[in-house]
């Protein structure tokens, strides 16, 4: 499935843009001031991308030099035994993810609940980001990402008897449309919100040129796993995170 990472790993370089990038012997090197792994780590962007005790040293001072803890993306891009090496430099599994797919069919319709804007509105950011909250909460980051994405994009807010109700985005680029960040107001979830949310922006995909939508969640988030799944999405890859042992990483 090296293939099909690779080709979902480039796009999210572009739907999730960072502030600063490096490379690295076929490693690509994001920075974001800390905001989420996807944005501040180190993923493999050739095929059989190797590291060795020196290389993670260079890595993990670029990281350290910005004051973000160095974390790498393990897609199985990289070289056979990359993730034992990290193991012997101490570095130890955070976050198992999945990447998902899905085709795009002619049933899905956007709902009339939802707004969709091309651009990232203040008070689109500012709710959404309120909306995850914990470490995800500073919305002057959030917006400083989604303001550098460059492919078409769309930002949907869905409303329930008149008030807003959950969030997520949506990029298209060469075929797919990536899903990101659906978020339900806590008090609201359980009543179908994230799917008609998930439903619109796959319908919006569609009706910009995408075949396939794509999108990555936490292997231990159950409820959203058996939502996508209804909606047609199976496991493309699956990637681990490597942290070092005792730091915390977001």
């Amino acid at each position: 499935m090296s293939g099909l990472s690779l080709a979902l790993e480039q796009r999210l370089v572009n739907a999730w843009p960072s502030f600063e990038v490096e490379l690295a012997d076929g490693w690509l090197l994001r920075f974001a001031d800390g905001y989420s792994k996807r944005a501040n780590s180190a993923s493999p962007i050739l095929p059989g991308a190797r590291l060795d005790a020196e290389l993670v040293d260079q890595i993990a001072t670029s990281f350290s030099a910005r004051g973000i803890p160095v974390c790498f993306r393990l897609t199985g891009i990289e070289a056979e035994g990359t993730g034992d090496l990290l193991g012997a430099c101490g570095f130890v599994d955070h976050d198992p993810t999945m990447a998902l797919v899905a085709p795009l069919h002619e049933g899905l319709t956007l709902d009339p609940s939802i707004t969709l804007t091309a651009t990232p509105t203040s008070r689109w950011v500012i709710a959404a980001a309120a909306a995850v909250g914990g470490d995800k909460a500073a919305h002057d980051t959030l917006a400083k990402i989604l303001t550098r994405i460059r492919q078409p994009a769309a930002f949907a807010t869905l409303a329930l008897d008149g008030e807003e109700a959950a969030w997520g985005y949506a990029v298209c680029e060469r075929g797919y449309v990536g899903i990101y960040d659906i978020v339900v107001s806590a008090e609201l979830r359980g009543l179908g919100l994230g799917r008609r949310l998930v439903s619109g922006l796959m319908s919006w995909g569609r009706a910009s040129g995408a075949t396939r939508a794509y999108l990555q969640m936490r292997e231990s988030n159950d409820v959203a796993f058996a939502l996508y799944r209804s909606l047609g999405f199976e496991v493309a890859y699956r990637y681990r995170h490597r942290i070092v042992a005792g730091s915390r990483k977001g």
